[in-house]
């Protein structure tokens, strides 16, 4: 199989780009994700057709955050679309006139970084994304683990904390409520108002008040040496860290690899996640341990990946 087009379906944007063999990404094109359901099939359907007008496709691969059928068709559950039991394989193949495959976007990102980015080289490699939520996904022995019903991976869900944090879930002491870009925030907030001596800058990028205090704000704080912005950062990478330690007991990858926006700050979170990792790891003195990798693909990597899922048909 030739070219394929990857689809990611964003909370904001719906981006699609032709892909050839190497996970080269030949033309791409966004638009505003729809209000409504109905609405999101039909502008996926559009970005496909306007993509492959000056190409020679031959299927599609959808990477949609939520649950996702064993059968690659239908989205059992989605966070951030009101789909339900969605067919949207069935929906845009009608649309398109081409096969489709529908993928949990975390693991079509995975699937994109084992074989174009960070992964390469390793057959046994488990990722995590840490953006707005913690998604993951697993490859084991070269191939995606997607669990008997399709719906594996889903590691922010792992309750860490027991009657811990509220999750939007549903339920309590969820691990993405301690290690996102949402609990970064809050260790910020909660550390500036506790002790705004040290959190100058990073207040000053704000209006001056913690609770006005943004992602981009702690990352550009943490960057000019702010202490409560910087703290913040190894906070999150405790929990990030000691979450891998459970899942190397779980899968013995030997690689890990860190995406997501929290993970565009490099050696500042992924060095003490580093120190979390090997804390923590059951053992750690006594077994190899798996390398800690930075994602190299960015925000390409859940496009690549669904269009090369979509090859393998």
């Amino acid at each position: 199989m030739g070219l394929t087009i990857g689809v990611d379906i964003g909370g904001t944007k719906i981006a699609a780009g032709v892909v050839d063999e190497d996970g080269s990404i030949l033309e791409t094109c966004k638009v505003p994700t729809p209000a409504t359901p109905e609405a999101v099939v039909d502008a996926i359907a559009d970005a496909v057709r306007t993509v492959s007008t000056d190409h020679e496709v031959d299927a599609v691969g959808i990477g949609a955050a939520g649950y996702v059928d064993d059968k690659r068709a239908t989205v059992l559950f989605a966070p951030n679309i009101n789909w339900r039991h969605e067919a949207l394989k069935d929906k845009v193949e009608q649309r398109v006139g081409l096969p489709v495959i529908v993928e949990n976007d975390a693991n079509a990102a995975a699937w994109g970084e084992y074989k174009f980015g960070a992964g390469q080289g390793h057959d046994d490699v488990v990722c995590i994304t840490l953006g707005t939520g913690l998604g993951g996904g697993i490859i084991i022995g070269g191939k995606l683990h997607r669990g008997r019903f399709g719906v594996a991976g889903e590691f922010g869900h792992v309750r860490m904390v027991p009657d811990g944090l509220l999750c939007g879930c549903g339920s309590q002491g969820c691990w993405e409520q301690y290690a996102s870009g949402r609990a970064l925030v809050r260790y910020a907030q909660q550390r500036a108002a506790a002790t705004p001596e040290n959190a100058e800058l990073l207040l000053s990028l704000g209006d001056g008040t913690p609770e006005a205090i943004e992602g981009k704000h702690v990352s550009e704080a943490a960057r000019g040496g702010d202490a409560v912005a910087v703290d913040s950062f190894r906070e999150l990478a405790r929990w990030a860290g000691a979450g891998l330690a459970d899942l190397a007991s779980l899968f013995d990858p030997s690689a890990f690899i860190v995406g997501g926006g929290v993970s565009d700050e490099g050696e500042l979170v992924l060095d003490p996640i580093r120190k979390s990792f090997r804390r923590w790891l059951v053992g750690g003195q006594y077994r190899p341990h798996a390398q800690v990798l930075a994602a190299q693909l960015g925000g390409k990597a859940g496009l690549v990946g669904a269009a090369d899922l979509a090859r393998q048909g």
